[in-house]
């Protein structure tokens, strides 16, 4: 698949810069808060399939003053956004169609969990509903100390549906998970920080450059050997010890005969 052109993804508020084995995706949209739409996740699925097998690390962050302030409330109006399909636009299909509607949706997210990359979130200020489910669909949160996040969709009446409440629940748990969303409260970088969501919390003016020493340090360790490691570990939680110990062995065969040249 060919990467979206630069026009389209001006149209859907992203910029994506391509240099080495390292893909900056940034949302464009500072003066909406960098509020996303269904043409933004379509693009960003776009970009994940597009990708070609030397990027190793995509690194998403935000133009402006935040991260991402979540979905254009527009959307769930009669004011509407123009080009795209509101949620009462979204209410005249079937059940089936909408279901394969908001699949395509989740598409735009899912893709960070690919273990041929490593996918680095940087966040400062906002990062709410979908922006705050967009950083957890990332391997690594650096986060500056003045984000704060929120998953704010049961305050407007609605359900996470963007495949973040896996990722919370497998770094917060299922009771703190329920508690963030059924409050839609917000959570400051130090408690991100103790709950496990944020990877390391920094001041705003180092936000960039933590985020380059670590693309810079995962870039350093070898290829194969990340990839493989990041599948081990995504799949640790739904294996018990001796399917896991298997997959191990599985995995150390394939790089012992990739580092000898005999696979």
């Amino acid at each position: 698949m060919t990467t979206p052109e630069p026009e389209q993804l001006e149209q859907a508020g992203l910029r994506l810069d391509l240099e080495g084995a390292v893909a900056t995706i940034t949302l464009d949209k500072p003066a909406r808060r960098n509020s996303q739409t269904p043409r933004m996740w379509h693009a960003l699925a776009g970009i994940g399939a597009s990708l070609s097998d030397e990027v190793r690390v995509v690194v998403i962050k935000g133009a402006g003053e935040c991260f991402s302030a979540g979905i254009d409330t527009r959307l769930l109006t009669g004011e509407g956004v123009d080009g795209e399909d509101s949620v009462a636009d979204l209410m005249r299909a079937s059940d089936e169609q909408i279901l394969e509607t908001i699949d395509g949706y989740q598409r735009g997210f899912t893709w960070l969990a690919d273990p041929q990359i490593v996918s680095v979130a940087a966040v400062h200020g906002y990062a709410i509903g979908a922006g705050f489910q967009l950083a957890l669909a990332c391997d690594l949160r650096v986060v500056a100390d003045d984000a704060q996040f929120c998953m704010k969709e049961p305050a407007l009446g609605l359900v996470p549906d963007l495949a973040g409440t896996k990722p919370l629940v497998e770094l917060v748990g299922p009771s703190r998970a329920l508690e963030m969303c059924a409050t839609a409260r917000f959570v400051e970088a130090d408690e991100a920080l103790e709950l496990g969501i944020a990877t390391v919390v920094v001041p705003r003016a180092e936000l960039d450059a933590t985020t380059s020493d670590l693309v810079d340090a995962i870039i350093a360790s070898n290829t194969g050997a990340v990839r493989e490691t990041k599948a081990l570990v995504q799949q640790a939680g739904e294996r018990d010890l001796e399917a896991q110990r298997l997959a191990e062995r599985q995995a150390q065969v394939r790089r012992f005969r990739d580092l000898v040249g005999g696979g």
